[in-house]
């Protein structure tokens, strides 16, 4: 048994600093929700999109579905669907890792693309490291854009797979650019550890130190997805094949932690709520498939570890 003397001495600073108990606290509803969430949505009930029917996959970040569903403005047909994962980490995973697709490019911003093995896909192109923003911590939609474009016309027999970082904060919209939302200030050392990260808006939102209300980052939330929207859809102009929008998992945005009582921002990894696995399955109309053939992969150029962990810190998952 502790030391109640130390014990009370904890409890004290931790009440004189409330955001530090906090916290504390949504660590413990995270952990809690997370043996009760899998129990009932379990992670094998998620759609692998490979089972799927199309010649190219746009993902959108921690694109909600609710939010998809009032927002969007694509022709075609919706549908709501569940995500293997909370995180893109566990999208990657459980629907990229270990299998093979070598009548398949893809082109991603997301950094756990690092996560892959050569044998994946017939190519990956690798946008975090020479198209990264280093002014917004980010890769910006038309960078993913100009990619899967000039993939496309090198890979015409391929299927494409592009990943967007948005809706994912940082925030890049008016509004949104006004307050800090995540990435990083300072320098960056040699191993690539930055010294002075700058915590993402639903952690601030978390702990109650947020510079702006939970309804002014939804408005931000909001603004990325209209900008990705808006480059998606000139995207689709310059492709072929079957198009189809979705989402590796979507953002919890101020839901209880089920059982308990405590509020969660942001994506947690393992934690299966609605607000987080639901995500949406937009079929754009074609005309024509386009016909594809599997090809010995390309040897796709390295990022180094430090740069990947740089990437991600900045985006909040280290």
């Amino acid at each position: 048994m502790g030391n109640p003397l130390r014990l009370s001495g904890t409890l004290l600073k931790e009440l004189q600093e409330p955001h530090k108990l906090r916290h504390r606290l949504v660590r413990l509803g995270v952990k809690v929700s997370r043996r009760v969430s899998t129990a009932r949505y379990p992670p094998d009930d998620g759609i692998d999109v490979f089972d799927r029917e199309w010649d190219n996959l746009l993902i959108l970040d921690a694109c909600r579905y609710d939010l998809f569903e009032e927002h969007h403005e694509f022709p075609g047909t919706l549908s709501k669907v569940r995500s293997a994962g909370s995180h893109s980490r566990e999208f990657i995973t459980r629907n990229f890792l270990g299998t093979t697709h070598h009548d398949t490019v893809y082109i991603t911003s997301n950094p756990f693309a690092s996560l892959l093995d050569g044998d994946t896909f017939h190519a990956v192109i690798n946008l975090f490291d020479d198209e990264w923003d280093e002014d917004v911590h980010t890769v910006r939609p038309e960078s993913v854009v100009a990619a899967t474009i000039e993939a496309h016309e090198a890979y015409p027999e391929k299927r494409i797979i592009a990943h967007f970082m948005q809706p994912h904060y940082p925030f890049l919209g008016e509004r949104g650019s006004q307050f800090e939302s995540g990435g990083v200030s300072g320098d960056v050392v040699g191993n690539g550890k930055n010294t002075n990260t700058a915590p993402s808006i639903w952690h601030l939102l978390d702990i109650g130190r947020s510079p702006v209300d939970s309804q002014t980052a939804r408005e931000g939330y909001i603004e990325n997805f209209a900008l990705v929207q808006e480059h998606v859809q000139g995207l689709l102009g310059e492709l072929d094949g079957k198009s189809v929008i979705t989402s590796d998992h979507g953002n919890l945005l101020g839901e209880r932690l089920w059982p308990t009582p405590i509020r969660k921002f942001g994506h947690p990894e393992g934690v299966r709520k609605p607000g987080l696995i639901e995500v949406p399955w937009h079929e754009i109309p074609f005309d024509q498939r386009r016909t594809t053939t599997a090809d010995t992969p390309e040897e796709s150029e390295a990022v180094s570890d430090s740069v990947v962990e740089q990437r991600l810190e900045h985006l909040g998952y280290v």
